[in-house]
C-alpha cells in the first residue's frame, strides 16, 4: 500500500512553477530518501502534503485516502519536521513538548513527553531553555515534537543540517530504530548522501519541481557499482549475443546506445564473446561510478516547465 502518493501535484507562485506535475510513491515501511538541489521543491512538496500550502493542481493521497475528502484525519497520522523546528526560546525542551502534547489532548501528556525525551536523547537537558540549545539539540527536539502523536508517517526535511558527526550518527540511528522497531514509514530529504546510503530503502530524485526518477536502494547500488561499458556497431545484436552466452547477466542498452553490464561479470569472458561476434567492438571499459556523481547527474537533468 502507498502511505503517500501524489499525482500531478503542482504549485505555482505568480505564474512560476515551484512544483510541476509531481508524482511520488512512498510504500508502507519505506525509508524514502528525497534528493534534490536547494530550491528543487522538496520543502514545498512536504508542506503541501502537510496541508501548510495549498496545491495549484494535482492530488495527494495518504494511507490510500484522497486528502480532499478528509485531509485532517489522514494528517493526524503524520509527524513532520520541515525546514526548522518552531521552538519557544524561553521554554525548556520538556515544556515545549508538554505544550504540544496538551494541545493534542494527550491524557498522559507528562509520561509521553518523558518517553519522547528519552527516545531523542534529551533527558539530560530537559529543563534547559531552548535558546541555549546547539543546532543538534534543536533538531532532536524538532523530531521529538514530530513524534509526539505516534505517527505512522514521518516527514523529515534536512534533519542532518548543522549536526556534527556524532549528532548525525545519532539521528540516523534514531530514524532507523523508528522504522525497524516501531514500523514508522519515513520520508527524509537530505544532501548528506552517505548517510542516506546507510538507511534508505527507496529514493526519489526531484529536479526543477519534477520527479526525475524513483528507484530502490538496490537499483542505485547496481547502477553506482562496478560496471562494464560496451560500445559496438550493433548494440541490440550484441545484447542478444551476451544474454545467450551469459543467461544471468544484467545488461541494458543506455540512451547513448552503449551497453551497461552490472552485477557480477567476467570482463575477459565477455571480451572473448564480443570479438567472436560480427558487430565491431568500439569500446570495452570497466567503470567505477561514485554515488554522489550519480545523483548529481540525475539532479542536473532538464525538467520541463508548466
Amino acid at each position: 500500500m502507498y502511505v503517500l502518493q501524489t499525482c500531478g501535484l503542482t504549485k505555482a507562485y505568480g505564474g512560476r512553477c515551484v512544483v510541476d506535475r509531481f508524482d511520488m510513491h512512498v510504500q508502507q515501511g519505506d525509508v524514502y530518501g528525497f534528493v534534490g538541489k536547494n530550491g528543487a521543491g522538496k520543502s514545498t512538496v512536504m508542506k503541501m502534503v502537510m496541508g501548510l500550502v495549498a496545491p495549484t493542481a494535482g492530488t495527494i493521497a495518504l494511507f490510500g485516502e484522497d486528502v480532499a475528502a478528509d485531509g485532517d484525519a489522514c494528517r493526524r497520522r503524520i509527524g513532520a519536521l520541515i525546514e526548522a523546528p518552531g521552538l519557544l526560546p524561553a521554554s525548556s525542551a520538556f515544556d515545549t513538548l508538554m505544550a504540544r502534547a496538551l494541545a493534542l489532548g494527550f491524557p498522559d501528556a507528562r509520561d509521553r513527553c518523558q518517553e519522547i525525551m528519552r527516545l531523542v536523547g534529551l533527558s539530560a537537558v530537559g529543563r534547559k531553555r531552548t535558546k541555549r540549545f546547539s543546532q543538534g539539540m534543536k533538531q532532536r527536539l524538532g523530531i521529538g515534537l514530530a513524534l509526539l502523536g505516534s505517527p505512522d508517517l514521518l516527514l523529515l526535511d534536512e534533519p542532518f543540517n548543522g549536526l556534527d558527526p556524532e549528532g548525525t550518527r545519532d539521528i540516523r540511528s534514531l530514524i532507523m530504530r523508528l522504522n525497524e522497531t516501531f514500523g514508522v514509514t519515513v520520508v527524509v530529504s537530505s544532501h548528506v548522501l552517505d548517510q542516506l546510503d546507510r538507511m534508505v530503502t527507496r529514493y526519489g530524485v526531484i529536479s526543477g519541481g519534477r520527479m526525475v526518477r524513483e528507484m530502490s536502494a538496490q537499483e542505485v547500488k547496481e547502477e553506482c557499482g562496478h560496471s562494464l561499458r560496451v560500445r559496438t556497431s550493433a548494440p541490440e545484436l550484441t545484447l542478444v549475443a551476451l544474454q545467450e552466452a551469459f543467461p544471468h547477466i544484467a545488461a541494458r542498452v543506455d540512451p547513448d546506445r552503449s551497453l551497461c553490464i552490472t552485477g557480477t561479470f567476467d570482463a575477459e569472458a565477455i571480451a572473448q564473446v564480443l570479438h567472436a561476434q560480427e558487430p565491431s567492438v568500439l569500446e570495452l571499459s570497466e567503470i567505477e561510478r561514485d554515488m554522489e556523481e550519480y545523483f548529481v547527474a540525475l539532479m542536473d537533468k532538464e525538467a520541463p516547465s508548466c
